[in-house]
């Protein structure tokens, strides 16, 4: 399965180890990623004021750390990874740009 996890381009370029970890693993615990239809809604609601972002796709299965499907924001289901990111699970960084008001 599929899920995406959106990161700061200067973020991103800082990482250059075989595991991925966003600073939100230590302050909560998990990594938070969505569901392809959720990514529109997390990107309006926390990065509107960002000129772009990177979102990576990771393939669930290759997840070395544990996926949870749990109710997050609206009590919507989203998939929260519960340690690092193994580089090998990430099958695609694509930066977009986002349209400023």
């Amino acid at each position: 399965m599929l899920i995406y996890h959106i990161v700061l381009p200067e973020v991103w370029a800082a990482f250059d180890t075989g595991l991925y970890r966003h600073a939100s693993l230590d302050s909560e615990g998990f990594i938070h990623c969505s569901f392809a239809d959720q990514l529109d809604g997390v990107i309006e609601r926390y990065y509107s004021k960002e000129d772009e972002v990177v979102v990576l796709e990771i393939e669930s299965d290759r997840l070395m750390s544990r996926m949870i499907k749990e109710p997050s924001t609206n009590s919507e289901i989203y998939p929260h990874v519960y340690g690092p990111i193994n580089r090998d699970a990430i099958v695609s960084e694509k930066k977009k740009k986002l349209a400023r008001e």
